[in-house]
């Protein structure tokens, strides 16, 4: 039995399909199953436990004669801290992992553990403090580890349609990786299903190559036939705009220090080797995925 938390998130969905492909038997953490698709929350080999995965009953629940773990702490815009939507939410977990016996838990984590610029990563350093945490249980843990998702242009549909701009804090000129979910989700699946690894570590997800904004520009105005350009705002815009939209100030903060970061090369530290480099190009993300979005924008 494997359990997945955030069955419905952009990972969750294609682990899920990917596992049961495989005649895996899930248990799936919902906090609303109706999100699940029909043919997923119907399937002989799932069990749903409704609630959030943050829930000391509902993950000691869940965690009851499980093999194996997907952990991913969900977006929490209202989180008063960072510790409070990485760790103190990952608290109850860590401790049913270790009352249960689980055997290992695979989660998503950032790249950027040992160096210099990861104290003053924002939400980078909770995820990774998170990861502490969960090895600390003793459990064997694996951190899937990455840089930004290619995923996360979708959010700028609308203004790649209507404005030909897409905005972002990333320095223009700036190469680096950029990984497809699914590729995340490939990786977290072969973990999972194998029994061979112990004790804790990371698993980088790269990408094919390193792209700048300015890159990923000339890319999507590739795919869409029309010129698209690339705005960098500045981390004062940002928190404004994340702020208006009702997040914390302490997450907006953290999003703002996590972008800083980057720009001063966080996600260059890990070395790109052929183990870390995931397959989905940005051109094949940009068609089969982003080029959709914004026409349905």
């Amino acid at each position: 039995m494997i359990v997945i938390t955030a069955p419905t998130s952009t990972i969750g969905r294609v682990l899920v399909d990917d596992l049961l492909a495989r005649g895996t038997r899930l248990r799936l953490v919902a906090r609303d199953p109706s999100r699940l698709a029909p043919e997923v929350r119907e399937h002989a080999g799932v069990e749903v436990v409704q609630g959030s995965h943050g829930d000391p009953a509902v993950i000691d629940q869940a965690c009851a004669g499980a093999e194996a773990v997907f952990w991913l702490a969900p977006d929490d815009p209202s989180a008063p801290s960072l510790e409070a939507a990485y760790a103190d939410f990952t608290r109850p977990a860590a401790d049913a992992f270790a009352r249960h016996g689980v055997k290992r838990v695979v989660g998503i984590s950032a790249l950027g553990r040992g160096t210099a610029l990861v104290e003053r990563a924002g939400l980078v350093a909770a995820s990774l403090a998170m990861g502490d945490l969960i090895a600390a249980s003793g459990v064997a843990y694996r951190a899937v580890v990455c840089p930004s998702f290619m995923h996360n242009l979708l959010n700028h549909a609308t203004a790649i349609k209507e404005k030909g701009m897409f905005f972002m804090m990333s320095a223009p000129d700036l190469k680096s990786p950029t990984v497809a979910t699914r590729d995340i989700a490939d990786t977290a699946a072969r973990l999972l299903l194998d029994s061979s690894w112990s004790g804790a570590g990371q698993v980088p997800c790269l990408g094919p190559e390193d792209l700048s904004p300015n890159d990923m520009a000339r890319i999507i105005s590739e795919v869409l036939g029309k010129e698209i350009g690339y705005q960098q705002i500045p981390g004062a815009a940002l928190k404004d705009r994340l702020t208006g939209f009702g997040m914390t100030d302490a997450m907006a903060q953290g999003m703002v220090d996590m972008f800083d970061a980057k720009n001063q090369g966080l996600d260059l530290a890990e070395p790109r080797t052929a183990e870390s480099t995931t397959p989905t190009t940005f051109r094949q993300w940009c068609e089969e995925v982003l080029k959709p979005a914004v026409a349905a924008a």
